[in-house]
């Protein structure tokens, strides 16, 4: 979806066999551009494809993901950040094929009383405008 006007810039229609992480492998990636996925896309092969373009992601993390923590950046609590981190990957077949560190962002929403995990591969931007991007893919489900 491009955020500057709501639209959707990629459609795939499957016959319903295809399993949505497949539609990774169609996708032809911008440089610059941030794709935004929940977490029944993580599969961390992928991602790598998508860093080694020079693109970004934000993805919903699992409960289960095995890391160690590199560094902790400061947080504003107030904004409903609960941490901002840099990590590596420590599972044998996750760390061969993500080799890069990533960002670690937890986010408490107080509206659903709900506590969300985002991993991206973007350093440069804000923590909260990492939960600000994820909360941006829910427009895609109102235009459908």
């Amino acid at each position: 979806m491009d955020l500057r006007g709501s639209m959707p810039t990629f459609i795939h229609i499957s016959d319903g066999k295809m399993h949505d992480i497949n539609v990774l492998d169609i996708i032809t990636t911008q440089p610059d551009s941030i794709y935004i996925m929940d977490r029944g896309y993580l599969d961390f092969q992928r991602l790598y494809n998508i860093t080694t373009a020079d693109s970004f992601f934000v993805i919903r993390a699992k409960k289960n993901l095995n890391f160690r923590r590199v560094y902790s950046n400061k947080v504003d609590k107030a904004t409903g950040l609960r941490c901002d981190q840099t990590i590596k990957l420590k599972g044998h077949y996750q760390s061969k094929d993500y080799p890069c560190k990533l960002r670690r962002v937890k986010y408490y929403d107080k509206d659903s009383d709900k506590r969300l995990v985002f991993l991206t591969n973007n350093f440069e931007i804000d923590a909260i405008k990492v939960a600000e991007l994820y909360k941006k893919r829910w427009e895609i489900e109102l235009f459908f």
